[in-house]
């Protein structure tokens, strides 16, 4: 290579490194997030920042601003990687302990972490807790509750804190429980260090949520702690089982509100919020026969699953539905509870036109402004073109041609000559001859269903059933409901049928043949067939199942023609 081609090719090198740099510093731009372990908390207690970005060679963040509003008392930092399908990943992140120095809504600005910055982050600090000042001791618990007021089935947040200045080794806390009230515990128990008057203290916080399931007053009893602490200066404790420890908080009352007059019928919903929402968006064009499917989701915040209502749509003109079964579930967040039912309904359209699918709403409580909302979700329009043309029918006989009618003799005047009697006995006797020929051509065809008649069909009533789940399983797009229900279909026809291979052995039309096909090797082949398979089976079965026309048997045909001249011995 000369010298000139050998500085063209290093140019070219140069510019494709160039070029792959400037995409990676375009596309692998590090992420960077920060957030607190809590977002709301008491003056003289601490809190944990977090710092985490995904540039393991990116410096530590100037935490000197946050000096401002809280007393740092330390930063630890760590690295973590990760290896998922060949692909290395690796994080670092950075924690620090504040402790707010004044109450309030305080702001934390966005650090600047390598090229990217976080976002603000907001904290609310409460006044410190008068009972905790009041308390002195080397342990006391506290129980609280938010609201005091609630309505009926309404979630109330109540939060308990143990404080303890020694080490436990171990300890019990009781639950909350009262007439009239449901407890559950609510995320995990969280662990820092508060200062309360001119002590230190470890405190373990945990809440739970409460609903109450009558109006009128109801207390919450004192909730107790018992544990066992070392002393270090008892030199006998080393060999012992410590010193045993106990604390005591105060009863809880609450005073529960029935439901509002205004609110006569419908399911009693008191949420903090309500979200009523499609999932995806339905098409706005579809053919006749092929399934539109609608996935409504419903979550409260501060309610259970168990209190929402079902998700209900009426059946639209022009269209057949089939409702799946909900989805539900109960999550928190560590202090709020958070139902969800999701369901799906399939409309299938019989009819070209205009198809209005349902919509729905939801009447419910709003617990922050104490008024009544109603949620709703409007109808969706969807324009239902003509079928598209289908397979013909196989196996069906051919009709059979018309007889030509005999060619009119053409008239003639009669006339007398001496072959006359000759020919009227000829006529006479080709008559005769053709109505044997139609006798014995009746008696073929009676013979010939007696031979080989056909399976009569099953009862309306017995393939209905498996037919309609059939359908909805397709427009659900439940492969395995589909392939079982088409199976109890055949088999109510023809019962010698017990599977897919069986059931396409014995259908006359390709189309159907084929979509079985797909489906089996969607189902037990784990071939990338699957997408629009349920709409495909939905489309070549709706009109019936197209069985094979079978040749008579051999073992049970017999002449359909008597021998004119049998043999004699």
């Amino acid at each position: 290579m000369n010298a000139i081609g050998f500085r063209t090719c290093a140019r070219i090198a140069l510019a494709l490194v160039a070029f792959a740099a400037c995409l990676a510093q375009a596309d692998d731009k590090p992420a960077v997030r920060a957030w607190l372990d809590r977002d709301s908390m008491h003056l003289g207690e601490t809190v944990t920042l977090n710092v985490e970005t995904d540039d393991v060679g990116a410096t530590q963040p100037d935490f000197s601003e946050l000096a401002k509003d809280f007393n740092v008392l330390g930063t630890q930092s760590g690295q973590q990687v990760s290896i998922s399908n060949g692909t290395r990943a690796a994080k670092t992140l950075w924690a620090v302990g504040l402790e707010p120095k004044h109450e309030g809504a305080i702001t934390i600005a966005p650090l600047a972490v390598g090229s990217a910055r976080t976002a603000p982050i907001r904290l609310t600090v409460l006044p410190a807790p008068t009972a905790a000042q009041q308390a002195g001791g080397d342990i006391f618990l506290e129980a609280s509750a938010d609201p005091l007021d609630p309505y009926v089935q309404q979630q109330v947040r109540y939060t308990v804190k143990l404080y303890f200045a020694f080490d436990l080794t171990d300890g019990n806390l009781a639950e909350p429980k009262a007439d009239g009230i449901s407890a559950q515990r609510l995320g995990q128990d969280k662990s820092y260090v508060a200062t309360v008057g001119t002590r230190r203290y470890h405190v373990l916080e945990r809440h739970y949520a409460l609903t109450p399931e009558r109006s009128g007053a109801i207390e919450i009893p004192a909730l107790a702690f018992r544990g066992t602490v070392l002393d270090a200066a008892d030199p006998a404790a080393f060999f012992g089982r410590g010193r045993t420890v106990s604390a005591r908080s105060d009863a809880v009352r609450l005073d529960v509100r029935a439901k509002p007059a205004a609110w006569t019928d419908g399911a009693w919903l008191p949420a903090a919020s309500l979200l009523l929402k499609d999932e995806g968006e339905p098409p706005t064009e579809v053919h006749v026969g092929e399934p539109v499917t609608r996935t409504i989701r419903l979550q409260a915040q501060g309610l259970g699953y168990e209190q929402l209502p079902e998700l209900e749509l009426a059946a639209p003109q022009g269209a057949e539905i089939y409702p799946d079964k909900a989805d539900t579930r109960t999550r928190d967040d560590g202090e709020w509870l958070y139902g969800e039912r999701v369901r799906k309904f399939a409309f299938v359209p019989d009819r070209a036109g205009t198809l209005t699918v349902p919509g729905l709403s939801v009447r419910w409580w709003d617990t922050v402004h104490d008024r009544a909302e109603t949620a709703t979700l409007p109808p969706r329009t969807i324009t239902v073109l003509p079928a598209a043309p289908s397979a013909a029918t196989a196996g069906t006989p051919a009709s059979a041609a018309s007889p030509s009618p005999a060619n009119a003799a053409t008239p003639v005047a009669p006339v007398v000559d001496a072959g006359l009697d000759a020919r009227l006995w000829k006529t006479i006797a080709a008559t005769g001859f053709v109505l044997w020929i139609a006798t014995l051509f009746a008696w073929w065809l009676s013979r010939r269903s007696t031979a080989a008649p056909r399976a009569e069909p099953a009862p309306a009533s017995r393939a209905a059933a498996p037919r309609g789940q059939f359908l909805r399983a397709c427009a659900l797009g439940d492969l395995a409901g589909a392939e079982r229900a088409l199976v109890d279909w055949a088999r109510s026809e023809r019962a010698d049928v017990y599977n897919l291979g069986q059931l396409a052995a014995q259908l006359a039309d390709a189309s159907q043949r084929d979509v079985l096909d797909d489906l089996q090797r969607s189902r037990y082949a784990g071939e990338g067939v699957a997408e629009g398979l349920a709409a495909r089976l939905q489309r070549a079965f709706r009109g019936g199942l197209r069985w094979r026309v079978d040749d008579i048997r051999a073992a049970r045909r017999e002449d359909a023609l008597p021998a004119l001249y049998p043999e004699r011995d």
